[in-house]
């Protein structure tokens, strides 16, 4: 087969009304699946199974034979039974070598056995190509056409031409095939449907760690201590006050948690002098889940807004500037317009505002479908510079809030500073850091390590 043929194979599989024919062992929810919608986009389907008696569930349009008889009519054939079953396939060996066959199987657990199923099945069918595919799709979805969670397939095997003819088949199915190399990857492949959000896991335990902390946190400074010492019942703070605090304080952390991995990994390359060695372990998970903890703090920062949108409407609020002004009345008394406040609370907001917009811009960009169409230099653009002006004006946000209130007495309550000034201490910690970085005595040396250049490179692995 000629360079220009496998190109044209690649992005345009067979067009023709009727394609050839492709064998299915097994008649459960998924080979029948399968079947269905391979006899749809023009396939001939013969089924393989130990009762060749038609079943209404069966496809009308498709054979149904013995495994043996089945096997001979086609060239690809798709194993849609479980791994215990295989040992039916050794007495096909001689029947099945040099065919095609397709493990679709999945397991119960995270690496359940020493080797994968389409390993295994290798080794029972030696004769034969084993190609792994079609395990991440479910045959639900095959079934109502519901594909947009799992459009996409991962395909492995040895034999090149053989795994080309399943991703063809992938094609025709209207699902998005990708190639994973290799039999080798047939472990990960398998292992991923058992994941849940493999990403997730560290920025949820983390997030639900904090809001958990600053919850009692805030209760402690906001609701228990005016109740102990002045007798006042601010429970109601439990609904919305509490909330708004945690909100923004979680979703200021966690943005500065995106990039101080990133300032970890630059001092440590400029202490070893060299990017050719690997980060610890611990570094390298935090890197890999930098974007849904970006994600997590977007959806905190979006909940402060919410909230913060309704303080006008609510009854503490609304009764606080009631009393405020009849008080005023009463005492024949205005209070002048304090400009440096006015200053204060508009510089407040506009950095708010500004700082939650560019952090939408940020979680727009980190979609797939919109990463995708920008190239490398303007992603980055987007992700490292614009993510680092979002961290400066939602930390400057956060000053202005605060004002001067550090430096009061009262502010401290059972010693405890305000909330929001715990949350300063990340965003603050990585904006120096960083910003002693860009100094040309380190951002020079920094450059040429990330480019290649080795201070030591009798130390590098």
């Amino acid at each position: 087969m000629n360079k220009n043929s496998s190109n044209k194979m690649a992005l345009a599989p067979n067009t023709s009304k009727k394609k050839e024919t492709v064998c299915i062992f097994g008649t459960g929810d998924f080979g029948r699946a399968l079947g269905h919608k391979m006899i749809q986009s023009g396939y001939s389907v013969v089924f393989g199974s130990r009762s060749t008696q038609t079943s209404s569930l069966i496809p009308k349009d498709a054979e149904v034979l013995s495994h043996a008889e089945a096997a001979q009519k086609a060239a690809i054939i798709i194993i849609a039974i479980q791994r215990q079953h295989y040992n039916f396939l050794t007495p096909l060996a001689e029947i099945l070598h040099g065919k095609v066959l397709v493990d679709v199987s999945n397991n119960l657990k995270i690496n359940q056995y020493p080797e994968s199923n389409a390993e295994y099945l290798a080794q029972l069918v030696p004769g034969a190509k084993v190609v792994k595919a079609f395990n991440t799709v479910s045959a639900w979805a095959l079934q109502s056409g519901t594909l947009d969670a799992s459009r996409q397939v991962f395909v492995c095997g040895d034999d090149m031409e053989a795994k080309q003819m399943v991703m063809d088949i992938v094609r025709a199915l209207g699902l998005t095939p990708l190639d994973k190399g290799s039999l080798l990857a047939a472990q990960e492949i398998e292992n991923y449907p058992l994941q849940l959000f493999p990403m997730w896991k560290f920025p949820i335990l983390l997030s639900l760690g904090l809001v958990t902390f600053f919850f009692f946190y805030c209760l402690i400074r906001n609701v228990i201590y005016p109740y102990v010492y002045e007798k006042k019942d601010f429970s109601f703070f439990i609904a919305i006050s509490i909330p708004n605090r945690i909100c923004p304080i979680l979703a200021l952390t966690l943005l500065a948690l995106v990039y101080l991995p990133g300032v970890l990994a630059a001092i440590i390359q400029l202490y070893r002098g060299t990017k050719y060695r690997r980060f610890p372990d611990w570094l390298d998970k935090w890197m890999l889940c930098r974007k849904q903890l970006g994600l997590v703090a977007l959806a905190f920062a979006s909940l402060h807004v919410l909230y913060t949108l309704v303080i006008p409407i609510r009854s503490f609020v609304r009764w606080r500037i009631s009393s405020r002004t009849v008080s005023q009345a009463l005492n024949n008394e205005t209070e002048p317009l304090n400009t440096t406040n006015a200053w204060l609370s508009d510089s407040y907001l506009a950095l708010g505002i500004l700082g939650f917009f560019l952090f939408v811009l940020l979680g727009i960009t980190s979609l797939p479908s919109v990463s995708n169409n920008v190239n490398w230099r303007e992603f980055r653009f987007v992700q490292s510079k614009l993510g680092y002006l979002t961290l400066i004006l939602c930390t400057a946000h956060t000053l202005v809030y605060g004002g001067n209130r550090f430096l009061r007495p009262s502010s401290y309550v059972w010693y405890l500073p305000s909330a929001y000034m715990l949350s300063l201490i990340v965003p603050c910690i990585v904006l120096v850091v960083k910003f002693v970085l860009l100094f040309p005595c380190l951002d020079k040396p920094l450059t040429r390590i990330r480019q290649g250049w080795e201070r030591n490179p009798q130390y590098s692995e």
